[in-house]
């Protein structure tokens, strides 16, 4: 099962297994991630899912895609590592994925 850890604010890093399939938001709400909010759900709608990807990762992690582009202008603090993470689908792959979050999620 792969591993994803999720690095707060305040530097506290979780790691979680997580299902392969599954994405890192619902890896994070299922492991009761703090500062993964998905009002949407997973419907890369809504941009409380948002998460920056380790740089070491961001090319593993591939690129944004023009919803998810579109989706992010509504979230806080966007940079080059942005991704919602209702669109990073875990994989064998992403197996040790470190992913950032944000002071504050878009309301």
């Amino acid at each position: 099962m792969p591993k994803v850890t999720y690095i707060a604010q305040d530097g506290a890093a979780t790691d979680v297994d997580a299902a392969s399939g599954a994405t890192v938001m619902e890896s994070a709400l299922d492991n009761d991630i703090d500062g993964i909010v998905a009002l949407c759900g997973g419907g890369c709608s809504c941009s409380t899912c948002h998460v920056y990807i380790d740089e070491a990762w961001v090319e593993t992690v591939g690129p944004r895609h023009d919803d998810e582009e579109f989706t992010l202008e509504c979230a806080i603090d966007v940079r080059e590592n942005s991704r919602l993470s209702c669109q990073i689908e875990v994989t064998e792959e992403l197996d040790g994925l470190i992913v950032h979050l944000p002071a504050e999620q878009a309301d």
